[in-house]
């Protein structure tokens, strides 16, 4: 793929403290922001273009990516003027080619996305979900119950897994004629109205790495993996 829709303009209030003074893509995670690290691996499989969906600050973020000459890449800014979630600022977008990547500008993933690509034409499928297997532990022991309330079975903080959205997506020109114009419409309102329509999404599901930077502890872990990876 060679355009990618980097959604920027959240406010990042769950990462706090991080993102007081700061845009939430703009938090350092080594020695670069957040999504610099996401621009130089989109840049490296091949992206030469990405739109940067932004709002909240940014004019900071304007300020620090520029044109991205800098990485070998057009970066174009599309501003909205007030929040329209995930999926709602594209509809704002209107020379999008006829496949492209969407993302959120808070992930770190080693996601090959031409593996994805070729996973998403080979569906069939106007839209594609980079997926992720997620493992977590409960904090509490589950009781199982029968219908007259007695304990038939207990588990000591068993271990929950889920297929979870990675935040990425491989996406057709076509899937936009489901989003309203100027109205804050998210992922979970598009997949509804896929869903509604027969327009079913695909679901690729990635066994490496992907970390969502969502809470403070996220973002530890990512400074941890900024080590053992060695990004700078």
């Amino acid at each position: 793929m060679e355009h990618a829709v980097i959604l920027a303009g959240g406010k990042g209030t769950r990462l706090k403290p991080y993102t007081i003074s700061l845009p939430k893509p703009l938090v350092p995670i080594g020695e670069r922001p957040i999504l610099e690290h996401i621009i130089i691996r989109l840049a490296g499989q091949g992206v030469k273009s990405i739109t940067l969906a932004v709002n909240h600050m940014a004019d900071l973020l304007r300020a620090y990516f520029g044109n991205g000459a800098k990485w070998g890449v057009n970066i174009r800014y599309s501003l909205e003027s007030k929040e329209l979630s995930t999926m709602g600022p594209l509809r704002c977008l209107d020379d999008l080619p006829d496949t492209f990547l969407v993302m959120n500008g808070d992930v770190l993933t080693d996601l090959d996305i031409s593996v994805l690509r070729a996973s998403h034409e080979r569906s069939g499928s106007e839209f594609t979900i980079a997926a992720y297997e997620q493992h977590d532990r409960s904090e509490y022991g589950v009781l199982h119950t029968n219908k007259q309330a007695q304990l038939t079975h207990f588990e000591e903080k068993p271990e929950m897994v889920a297929l979870v959205s990675m935040g990425m997506y491989c996406m057709s020109r076509s899937c936009i004629d489901l989003i309203p114009v100027d109205t804050f419409f998210g992922f979970d309102h598009l997949m509804r109205a896929m869903i509604a329509a027969r327009r079913l999404p695909h679901v690729h599901v990635h066994r490496g790495y992907w970390l969502d930077i969502g809470r403070p502890t996220d973002y530890e872990k990512a400074c941890d993996f900024s080590e053992d990876y060695g990004l700078r």
